[in-house]
């Protein structure tokens, strides 16, 4: 056991000397945690970002200026009026995901289409192919402000009588009508009593507004179709109102934390392999030290080292960060423990099959990023195709990365954390059964 431990120090004392690589190490996940935490929404305490479009406003038409103003209104929306051709060159730049345009002619045509769907005005939208979500988010919020207006303008404005008038006007012109054409003027005449009906009440109110001096924000608005329903958002975790809001710097440093302790692992394989190319590991083994002491050492201070990394990466998250564990602190360990063990397991891994120090790390390199962006620390896994999801549960970081979630923000208790530490353990297992059995294979072979 003594040869075991001095092993163990030794390996420990080397990586606190190396000041630089231990910077490093501790500080880059923090960084990358923090600003990728950032963009995910922080700590929750800030604004939520606007969508940045362009607006280009051809159509001076009533309904189109009760468009631009429900537009400019709405909190999820930043407009920038622009013309054509310069919204056209920022959206082309990448500059502006989307730009709307209402060209002339447009609310006019709205207002007849909205009785008679054959002739559909178009509104152009000229979006960046790469930010086809924006898109997606910004037609919803436009077809909301465009039926609000066009009704509100049909039913109770100027332009809404006036094609009313005109409507029935033409009808009663016709000297024979068919059944649909008396119920089109049966419905025309109805809607002409709402609207003298809603004009009058504007009429009263505008008076009483003017008597009492009540505020624009007071005064009744026209009538027209809008959303029937108020939206009630409400985020949902295990315990929901222990945390004012979601923080979105717990995930990323659980992604942060798995990525850079990986690292470790190939510094720890990469080191391996360094010391059979200069002839130390056979020095050690001339020792009355035996190989599976030599494993053992190297696997139980990767797994030292990777550990601490995690407990310092956990105490920055919540005293900078105001990250919580809102699940269990047992289960965080157990987790952080199993993953640690995982590391040094593919630590050896490495070591055991890579041939020279340069070509095992650039191809550790790129298996441990592949690991990370599968294991979900970039971006969150649901955001996968569904076959890529099914795949990633062979993955021991999509593992790591939903344990710590668990433990952390979204409140779940060390049942949750149950079944991460199993697959890691059997990852561990796996990896170390691999390395041992190619180290002995070579050690046979002499």
């Amino acid at each position: 056991m003594i040869p075991l431990f001095a092993l163990i120090r030794k390996d420990i004392i080397l990586f606190l000397h190396d000041k630089r690589a231990l910077v490093l190490t501790l500080l880059m996940p923090i960084l990358l945690a923090a600003f990728f935490g950032y963009l995910t929404g922080g700590s929750g305490k800030k604004d939520a970002a606007k969508i940045e479009i362009a607006l280009v406003q051809i159509d001076q038409h009533v309904i189109s200026q009760k468009i631009v103003a429900g537009l400019k209104a709405d909190a999820s929306l930043q407009i920038k009026e622009l013309s054509v051709d310069a919204a056209q060159e920022l959206v082309r730049k990448g500059k502006l995901a989307v730009a709307i345009v209402l060209p002339e002619g447009f609310g006019a045509a709205a207002g007849k289409a909205f009785f008679n769907a054959k002739e559909k005005p178009d509104l152009p939208l000229y979006y960046d192919p790469s930010q086809g979500t924006v898109l997606a988010m910004v037609k919803g919020i436009l077809v909301q402000h465009v039926m609000q207006s066009v009704s509100a303008e049909m039913f109770s404005g100027t332009t809404g009588s006036n094609m009313v008038e005109q409507s029935i006007a033409e009808l009663n012109a016709t000297s024979v009508q068919n059944a649909d054409q008396k119920e089109l003027k049966t419905f025309l005449g109805s809607l002409k009593d709402f609207q003298q009906y809603q004009q009058g009440q504007q009429s009263a109110q505008s008076t009483n507004d003017v008597t009492t001096g009540a505020t624009a924000e007071s005064q009744q608005k026209p009538a027209g179709l809008s959303m029937p329903f108020n939206p009630k958002d409400e985020a949902l975790s295990a315990k929901t109102g222990v945390a004012s809001s979601y923080n979105g710097y717990a995930h990323s440093f659980a992604g942060m934390t798995v990525q850079f302790i990986l690292f470790l692992a190939i510094d720890a394989g990469i080191g391996v392999l360094l010391s059979r190319k200069q002839g130390l590991w056979n020095r050690l083994l001339a020792a009355p030290i035996g190989m599976n002491t030599l494993i053992i050492a190297r696997a139980l201070s990767c797994a030292l080292i990777a550990f601490f990394v995690s407990c310092v990466l956990c105490v920055v998250a919540i005293l900078v960060f105001q990250v919580e564990i809102l699940g269990s602190v047992l289960g965080l360990i157990g987790i952080a423990i199993c993953f640690s063990m995982m590391t040094a397991s593919f630590g050896l891994l490495i070591a055991a099959f890579g041939k020279t120090p340069e070509a095992a790390r650039g191809i550790a390199t790129f298996a441990t990023l592949i690991l990370v962006m599968l294991g979900g620390a970039w971006m969150p896994s649901f955001l996968f195709p569904q076959w890529l999801q099914d795949i990633t549960v062979f993955i021991p970081t999509r593992w790591a990365v939903d344990g710590f979630d668990a433990m952390t923000w979204r409140g779940l208790g060390i049942d949750a954390a149950i079944l991460p530490m199993a697959a890691l353990a059997g990852f561990t297992f796996l990896f170390g059964a691999l390395a041992l059995w190619r180290f002995g294979r070579e050690q046979a072979a002499r």
